[in-house]
Parts: C-alpha cells; structure tokens; sequence
C-alpha cells in the first residue's frame, strides 16, 4: 500500500509539483484510480455476463429467466461488485495510519451504499419470486402477495436498523436490543401491518380466501372477484366494475359469503317460485287426463298413477260417485309432476344434483309452487340465460293444466272488468 503511495508521489515530485502538493494529490490520484477502476469492472460485467445472461434467456423456454432480464435483476446484482470492489480498495487511497477518520468515514459511506444495493436487489428478486410461483397452476390461487409484503418489510426493516447502526457507529445488536424494549410501541405503530400479517396468514391456512374467488360482504359493499390480497388489503373488483378494498382482519372477524364452492361443484343453484291462484286447483276430469297423455314427459305418469288410483279405491271400495271419495289426480298434482320431469329432461340442468318441485306455505298471493335445481354451468349469463328459459316456459304451459298465476290486480284489468 505504502509502496503504491510512494510511486504515486515520486511521479508527482518529478514533473514539478511541490512535496506538500504532491503529498495531497497522491491520494486522490489513487482514489481516481480505483473509482476508475470499479467503473471499468462495472461495465465490462454489464457487457459479458448480462449480454451472455439475455442470450441464453432469450434461447430457453423457461419464463423465470424472462422475468430477471425484464425487471433487470441482474443489473442490480451487478452493481454490487463495483461497490465491494471500492470498499476493499480504498485503504490503498487513504492510509488507515494517516486518514483513520477519513478512511473510516468515506468506507461507512460505501458499507452504507452496498447494504442499500443488496435491499434493492433482494425486494426486486422477491418480486420476480411472485410472478414465478402466481404463473404456477398450483399456486396460481394463493395469496402468495401477503407473504411476499411481509418478508419485503422486514427486509427493509432490518436493513435500516443495519444502516443506522452504521452511520452512528453502533452495533446493530445494540439496537435491536433497544428496540426489543420498545416492542410495545412498535406494536402500536405497526398494528395494522400485524393485524393483516396474522390475518392473511389465518386466511391461507384455513383456504377461506384465494384471488379469483367470488366473494360477497354487504357491509363493505363487496360483491365480485378477489383481484388481490396483499399485507393490508383485500380488493375486490365489484360486478358494476368498482373496486372495493377490505382490510385481511375484517375478513376474519366478520362474516363473509365465498362463492367457490359453488364454482367448484359445477352448478349454481336456482330456487324460485311462481304463485298458483287456488281458485284454479281441482280435480282432474277424464277428458283432462286423456290430454295430458298425449305431452310425452306425463304419458307414462299418468297410466302409471291411473293404475295406483284404481287399485287403491277399488280395495277400499271407494264411491267414486262422490269425487271427495278416495284418491284422486288434481291439475296441480299433474303440473308438479310434469315440472320434475321437465326440469330432469333440461339439458341446462344438473342431473348429479338436487332438483325438485314442492309446495310451499299458501298466502294471501296463491299457493307457492317453488322449483329447487341446479344448472349445468356456472357462468353468469348462461346461468341466467338457462332460468329464464325454464320460466318463459312454466308460465306459459300453466293453462295447459287448467291452473292461473297469482297476479295483483292492476288498472288495466279493472278497465277489462
């Protein structure tokens, strides 16, 4: 090192410049020489290594590698050999015996830019890390962000309390203990950041929330896809294509309704009623039955039933004179019946799955005839497409059987009247 310094100096005296002038220059000669240097090193990296690096990307199939040269990675590694290389060198500059304190201070100027460009390349690294594994099929769904955050912020955290320590000349550990102390205040000050960390972890674990997923909570007006869950928040994109954000911790404390279930099981359930008046209900006469032998789907329902009917009134020795007698068929009965094989014939329809047609509790508006069935599909529009289709056609075979929907009377059926 002295050597260095002597031959620098010894070309100075000998073009001219005066020992005490030499004696200054001679460091800062070599201090050029060095940041020369580094910057030589700098680029040569940059042209060989990241020129062979994009070469080889750009021949493979691999995305990851895509990923590095796009958000420029590699560029950010780079940058840190230059600053070790300065850092290690600079005692060659500046004596330890004659510019301790310069020496010391200029190295925890450099210490301070390394640590900083190693926290840029390890948060960029982590954000290629998420793209990488939020392409994965199988963790397409997670929410890797949450995770992502959480590690960036103590990776931040931990590298200013290391920043700190340097530029005050402490021990980094000296600091940590008293933060330790302080751990109550931190609490407080991070609360939230806490609160969505443990929540999202709550949330991964227990598989209650993925992005993608259909989710509704009225109380904070969300109601459509998860598009992101992160360390603080949820986002939803609404179906109006408004974006609501829910903090994680809400999520856990309060109630919410996930649709995947339904999406996974491949049908979305359709429970519906239409109003029957039960001034329309009645027996059905042999004229009524003889129609409704000829609509294929009650053909077979109404020879099999006729059969059950007669051989139960004739055991009983039924008075079929009086048609409160026994057991008979009614319109409704035949409509129900007809309805259930319908709804199984719909090619729109999940045949795995529940499908039924019932009578619900009479009210002042009729007798509710409720359909239970799911659809084939999930999708929105085919979903509504399919319901439609099977209620356009309810209502209109309902005279067919003799039956009348429930309808308020309105101003137009008055002037009718």
């Amino acid at each position: 090192m002295q050597e260095i310094q002597k031959w620098v100096y010894d070309i100075l005296i000998n073009i001219g410049l005066a020992e005490k002038t030499a004696g200054i220059l001679d460091n800062y000669i070599i201090l050029a020489f060095i940041i020369g240097l580094a910057t030589i090193v700098n680029y040569t990296l940059r042209a060989f290594v990241l020129g062979a690096f994009k070469k080889i990307a750009a021949r493979t199939k691999n995305k990851w590698d895509d990923l590095i040269v796009e958000r420029k990675i590699l560029n950010k590694f780079i940058n840190i050999i230059p600053a070790i290389l300065l850092y290690i060198l600079l005692p060659l500059a500046f004596s330890r015996e004659e510019f301790t304190d310069l020496l010391d201070f200029i190295q925890r100027l450099c210490l301070i830019y390394i640590i900083a460009i190693i926290l840029r390349f390890i948060y960029a690294a982590l954000g290629v890390v998420y793209e990488v594994f939020e392409r994965k099929q199988t963790l397409k769904n997670k929410p890797l962000r949450g995770f992502i955050q959480i590690i960036q912020v103590i990776l931040i955290f931990v590298g200013g309390i290391i920043i700190i320590a340097i530029l005050i000349n402490k021990s980094p550990t000296t600091l940590f203990a008293g933060l330790g102390a302080s751990a109550a205040i931190l609490t407080l000050v991070f609360k939230d950041t806490l609160m969505g960390f443990v929540a999202g972890i709550q949330l991964s674990a227990n598989d209650m929330l993925r992005p993608g997923d259909w989710i509704t909570m009225p109380k904070y007006g969300a109601d459509g896809d998860v598009i992101e869950v992160s360390l603080n928040t949820v986002k939803v994109r609404n179906f109006d294509k408004t974006i609501t954000t829910i903090p994680p911790s809400a999520l856990i404390n309060d109630s919410f309704q996930n649709w995947r279930g339904m999406t996974e099981a491949g049908g979305r359930r359709v429970k519906r009623s239409v109003f029957i008046d039960m001034n329309s209900v009645h027996f059905c006469s042999q004229e009524m039955l003889d129609k409704f032998r000829h609509i294929a789907l009650l053909t077979e329902y109404i020879d099999r039933k006729e059969e059950e009917l007669n051989k139960f009134n004739e055991s009983q020795q039924i008075d079929n004179t009086v048609l409160v007698n026994g057991r008979r068929q009614t319109n409704l009965g035949v409509f129900r019946a007809y309805l259930e094989r319908y709804l199984k014939s719909h090619p729109g329809i999940n045949e795995t799955m529940t499908c039924m047609v019932r009578h619900l509790q009479p009210t002042d508006k009729g007798i509710p005839i409720e359909l239970y069935f799911f659809t084939s599909t999930t999708t929105w529009t085919l979903y509504e497409g399919i319901q439609a289709d099977v209620f356009d056609h309810i209502l209109a075979i309902i005279p067919e059987f003799g039956l009348s929907v429930f309808q308020n009377v309105s101003g137009s059926d008055l002037r009718k009247a």
